[in-house]
């Protein structure tokens, strides 16, 4: 079985999902859903509701707002979610690379999905699922995610799944 071929019977039998998950709301925004994506990194998404709404306050999501942040504030900010003093400057990393492109969602959508997804894992804090979470959900790049659910999948399918991230099925 393909990726492709799972995908067609997946869509066929439920239909189009959004983003993420149940019980997650949906995202307002592009850049909730790259803070979330490092917030939600080793803890559960009640957490991260909470260090987003700080965020949402003090910034309205907005990149530039961010970093004009000290990480004083940003670690008060994103406190509920824990392991703040990995999640600020990965946070403030991330935000200053959007600030390569002018902040402008749609330059760096238009990046080759190669090039994009090798400069976020250049980031701190940023690895492979990280990546392909937001080359999915933000930037738009078809990947698959190979996550903790899609390995469950695979295994239920009786379908082997490379053990080396990198090996793409």
């Amino acid at each position: 079985m393909t990726i492709e071929t799972l995908y067609q019977q997946m869509l066929a039998a439920m239909g189009p999902r959004h983003w993420l998950q149940a019980g997650i709301p949906p995202a307002e925004t592009p850049w909730e859903i790259l803070w979330g994506g490092i917030l939600v990194q080793n803890t559960n998404w009640r957490n991260v509701d909470y260090a987003l709404a700080n965020l949402k306050a003090a910034t309205d999501f907005e990149p530039r707002q961010l970093l004009a942040l000290t990480d004083t504030e940003l670690t008060t900010l994103v406190k509920p979610a824990g392991f703040y003093t990995r999640k600020v400057p990965t946070l403030k990393a991330l935000a200053a690379w959007c600030g390569q492109y002018d902040f402008d969602l749609t330059v760096m959508r238009a990046l080759p999905a190669e090039q994009l997804r090798r400069e976020l894992i250049a980031l701190r804090g940023i690895g492979d699922e990280t990546a392909d979470y937001f080359s999915m959900y933000v930037f738009h790049q078809p990947t698959i995610i190979i996550d903790t659910y899609l390995r469950r999948l695979f295994g239920w399918l009786n379908q082997p799944l490379p053990s080396n991230y990198l090996e793409r099925v």
